[in-house]
């Protein structure tokens, strides 16, 4: 904690007035135990009316305002130690490590891994799942075009010689069935329409537009092969005398060629669709890059990775000093053991522990004086309180409750462990009467009184005491205007 310059020199001298109000009450304090307590009788203390601090006299002792006992979070031989007692470091420093070439490793693979989906896809990737969708569609293209050729083929050289006229007015030489002689005479028309359009658009069919010309070319071949079945059921009830058996198995066999070739055809066609539709799933895969989930996977291994190299490492928590160092290169450790310590460089604070009577009036930013056994009374350091806790500790079996004090500034003379002494002010009576508590009597009625001293006689005085700015000294609030004098036993 840091103060300028300026304010220091104020802070310094409100605080003289104080301390000087407290040695005031002290040696008052001090002369009614001397005196007062079992000295002589006629003792007395002059009644001033002044304004007068409240007071809680604590002692404890100095820590840093930051240390840590820090060890290993995870067991192995140590690599190397850092640092040495009473070497400065910085927060982060590196003190001390176990082995740890896998979780560095580990680290390595992680942070490259993340940034490869990051990245998304290299350009090269990107290339190379281009040409396999352009190397898909020529495949396509090569075999809508096939299946037209195997196609045409089966229609005009092969089924045609069961037709007189096929190019014309087709009509089925083998008649035997009115219904399958009605749907073979109309396919075949038909397919001096479809043949012609179909090669038409072959004529003009590319790579882009092959997905789209597949679904026809696919029709078309399913149209044909269920011509070739009809064909062939024809020939099958072909009647004696209508044809030679040789002729008949001739054409089934011609037809049967036909039907190979036009189903081969088709699986060829339906093989290369889904390549197609495959290597553009993979191309749109990689133009789209990494998931949000894959990269947030991908973040959280390296998270993982740098966690269980962190175990294999202590680190200075803050800025400050190494107070011990007992890791050694190549001892066996474990994290129960803490081989290592610091102090920061924030400072020092006292901790005391407060009465349950006096806590009512020490609040968080009261002021305080402070002096150390070492330097002696003389030497003040000015504190303040930064904190109060609510909750009580026991100490000897009275409630009392845990206050920290931090140095005003700092200064060289501090150190850790020190005793301290401290007074904290924790309010200022104004304009009023104080007394040593000893001076005041109780009387057979219970009431207040204090022995006041009137020339040579000492009259008996009631009073009315009211609050105790600190130990051994009580508030006048009726009965003593200031300026008198009393008797510090009173008669």
């Amino acid at each position: 904690m840091q103060m300028p310059s300026f304010a220091l020199s104020a802070f310094v001298r409100r605080w003289r007035k104080t301390v000087i109000a407290a040695v005031l009450i002290a040696l008052a304090v001090a002369a009614y135990l001397l005196f007062g307590g079992g000295g002589s009788a006629k003792a007395t203390y002059a009644v001033v009316r002044a304004d007068t601090p409240s007071t809680v006299a604590v002692s404890g002792t100095v820590a840093a305002a930051k240390s840590a006992a820090l060890g290993f979070a995870a067991s192995g031989r140590i690599k190397g130690a850092y640092a040495v007692v009473g070497q400065h470091v910085a927060a982060g420093t590196v003190l001390a490590e176990i082995d740890n070439g896998d979780q560095i490793a580990a680290v390595a693979k992680a942070e490259a891994d993340l940034a490869t989906l990051q990245a998304g896809t290299r350009p090269e990737e990107l290339a190379v799942d281009q040409a396999a969708v352009a190397s898909a569609e020529a495949a396509l293209v090569s075999a809508e075009k096939a299946a037209y050729v195997a196609a045409d083929d089966a229609v005009t050289n092969r089924a045609d010689v069961i037709f007189t006229n096929p190019g014309s007015t087709p009509i089925l030489i083998f008649a035997n069935y009115a219904d399958l002689k009605t749907r073979l005479e109309k396919t075949r028309t038909d397919f001096q329409t479809t043949l012609p359009e179909w090669a038409a658009s072959l004529a003009t069919l590319t790579n882009d537009s092959a997905a789209a010309a597949a679904a026809l070319a696919a029709t078309n071949l399913a149209t044909v092969e269920s011509f070739l079945d009809d064909a062939n059921e024809a020939l099958a009830q072909a009647l004696p005398g209508q044809a030679s058996a040789a002729t008949i198995a001739a054409d089934e066999a011609s037809i049967a060629t036909g039907r190979t070739n036009v189903a081969n055809a088709a699986a060829t066609l339906a093989a290369d669709q889904a390549a197609l539709t495959s290597a553009e799933k993979s191309l749109a895969l990689a133009e789209a890059g990494s998931t949000p989930e894959a990269i947030a996977a991908g973040r959280a291994d390296l998270e993982n990775a740098e966690a269980a190299l962190a175990a294999t490492r202590v680190v200075a928590p803050f800025d400050g000093v190494v107070t011990q160092m007992d890791a050694k290169t190549g001892e066996i450790v474990s994290p129960s053991t803490s081989e290592i310590a610091m102090q920061s460089d924030a400072g020092y604070e006292i901790d005391v522990y407060v009465p349950e009577v006096s806590i009512a009036g020490v609040a968080v930013g009261d002021d305080a004086t402070t002096t150390l056994d070492a330097y002696g009374p003389d030497v003040a350091f000015p504190a303040k309180v930064i904190a109060v806790d609510p909750a009580e500790t026991l100490e000897g079996g009275v409630p009392t409750y845990k206050t920290t004090l931090a140095f005003v500034g700092e200064d060289a003379r501090i150190r850790s462990g020190m005793t301290a002494n401290v007074v904290i002010t924790t309010g200022m009576l104004r304009d009023a009467v104080v007394v040593p508590a000893g001076a005041v009597g109780r009387d057979p009625s219970g009431a207040s009184y204090v022995s006041l001293v009137a020339g040579k006689k000492v009259e008996h005085r009631v009073v009315t005491t009211g609050a105790a700015p600190s130990l051994g000294m009580i508030q006048i609030t009726d009965g003593l205007a200031g300026g008198e004098t009393i008797l510090l036993t009173p008669q």
